[in-house]
């Protein structure tokens, strides 16, 4: 079992997108991180010795991962929150950050719909 920053990593997939598990590498990061330990992307990760397994935590421990990461941005959207920026203020608003539509989406940041009283029909 394949353990890294305290992240297991499935074993019946490859390496390289074996360690997406861990928060803050992608793809292309693992490929790159299993290339410059010298491992084959593809291989299994149960396939991994523990040599192997030791390579790859110091090449990992290169790059912001896992915790530090998310305190990181965390941080980052405090700071902006406390200037005040526009994203700042979206963000204390729970409203979407990046400029999307809120007229008729956006339900993961707003959350569920509000029920709005129906207004009585009149009868003729």
């Amino acid at each position: 079992m394949a353990r890294i920053k305290n992240v297991e990593l499935p074993k019946d997939k490859s390496l390289f997108v074996g360690l997406t598990a861990i928060h803050g590498i992608g793809q292309s990061l693992g490929k790159k991180i299993c290339l410059a330990v010298g491992l084959d992307p593809e291989m299994k990760v149960r396939d991994l010795t523990l040599e192997q397994e030791a390579l790859i935590r110091s090449e990992v421990d290169k790059y912001l991962v896992e915790g530090e990461l998310r305190r990181e941005v965390q941080m980052n959207i405090k700071s902006k929150m406390e200037i005040g920026s526009y994203q700042g203020t979206r963000h204390k608003k729970g409203l979407p950050v990046h400029g999307q539509r809120t007229n008729r989406n956006a339900r993961t940041r707003k959350g569920r719909g509000k029920v709005v009283a129906n207004k009585k029909k009149e009868t003729k």
